[in-house]
């Protein structure tokens, strides 16, 4: 399973990097598989360390916000694994070519 997730505060004004770190430093400490991206963080598990991981970040940022509004995408493919990577290589090997990635 795939999820995609964020966790914004809506008392910190336009500039939420010091706010949102503490998620980043969460997700890399899980052991899950990870993609940070400028919009939002993937992350790949299974259903208990996914919601777990997502609840523990939430909780990090309303430590210092008032009010925090996540959001969670899922992508529950059965039998699938190695997702984050292996849709961008399938995206890639239709196209023929390397995608810029970050």
């Amino acid at each position: 399973m795939i999820a995609e997730f964020t966790v914004v505060p809506l008392d910190k004004g336009p500039h939420l990097t010091e706010a949102v770190s503490p998620v980043l430093d969460i997700v890399d400490k899980s052991g899950l598989d990870y993609q940070f991206t400028a919009m939002g963080t993937i992350i790949e598990g299974d259903w208990d360390q996914i919601l777990a991981t997502v609840k523990r970040c939430h909780e990090a940022v309303r430590q210092s916000s008032e009010r925090v509004v996540t959001t969670l995408k899922i992508d529950d493919h059965a039998g699938r694994t190695k997702r984050i990577e292996g849709k961008v290589e399938s995206v890639e090997k239709t196209l023929g070519r390397s995608l810029r990635q970050r």
